[in-house]
């Protein structure tokens, strides 16, 4: 009998520890998965890699040499809500979404607008702005006076852009367009009769260049909605974009989303009510 209870004992003491060494198992597997952070996401550990243009201001752009704008200043205020660093890759626009696809960076701030089409292949973070269109056109053409005059005439668009989006969806003939500027000297040499773009973008203009030749008509709402901006990512970047999201909404609410943007807009343009 006696050596009968040391047997039990004996394996009682073994059942035991298969049961600890078992539930230390899934708990050391529940506490990798729950600490698992959004840096895993990140391309580069301790950087927030950003893709935009830098080439259309306000959003972002070059001044004496130095990359400035809208989203730049943005950019640097989620990297340290993040916690990390913010890095910033300047790309041509028909690269920005090629270069997020092959993780060349982990978001793209460059005034994208979200969209049906878009948002099949990415995921996009909380809006920061809400733009209104413009109709520009030269000064004497008195034949276009709103979008649904543009039907079947020549426009200087951004290809893959909303702006070529609106223009296409009124029947204008989308003519590739790499730049704004370039798009209003293509009106001005009458290589195309306008542009859809962003009235922030004519705004930012006109204080800085001259506008003779040609004349804006800001489109409002009931005519074309504003257009909603995100951040894009990777859809399978989920923590990053919550963290993102997370970040611009602590952005609105402490009132530096706000100040930024009459920084460079000289107005609020991050509300719909703008």
């Amino acid at each position: 009998m006696k050596q009968k209870g040391i047997i039990t004992k004996l394996l009682l003491v073994v059942a035991t520890l298969i049961v600890a060494g078992t539930l230390t198992a899934c708990g050391s597997n529940k506490s990798s998965n729950s600490g698992s952070s959004y840096k895993s996401e990140l391309t580069q550990s301790g950087k927030l890699t950003i893709g935009l243009e830098g080439t259309y201001a306000p959003y972002s752009y070059r001044k004496d040499g130095k990359l400035t704008g809208f989203e730049v200043d943005l950019g640097k205020a989620i990297a340290k809500k993040l916690d990390v660093k913010a890095n910033f890759v300047p790309t041509k626009w028909d690269s920005l979404i090629a270069g997020l696809g092959s993780q060349k960076f982990d978001v793209v701030l460059n005034n994208v607008t979200v969209t049906n089409e878009r948002k099949k292949s990415y995921a996009f973070a909380s809006p920061y702005i809400f733009t209104q269109y413009v109709l520009v056109t030269k000064s004497g053409n008195n034949n276009i006076k709103t979008l649904k005059d543009i039907k079947g005439k020549k426009f200087a668009e951004g290809t893959g852009t909303n702006n070529e989006d609106v223009a296409k969806k009124y029947g204008a003939v989308a003519v590739p367009s790499d730049q704004f500027v370039n798009s209003l000297s293509m009106i001005r040499q009458g290589r195309v009769q306008g542009t859809v773009n962003a009235l922030d973008a004519w705004n930012s203009y006109a204080k800085e260049q001259s506008t003779k030749g040609l004349k804006a008509r800001a489109i409002p709402a009931s005519e074309e909605p504003f257009a909603e901006v995100s951040p894009m990512l990777n859809k399978d970047d989920t923590k990053l974009k919550t963290k993102i999201s997370n970040a611009i909404k602590e952005l609105r609410k402490d009132g530096q989303l706000a100040k930024i943007s009459k920084k460079y807009f000289g107005k609020d343009v991050t509300t719909q009510n703008n």
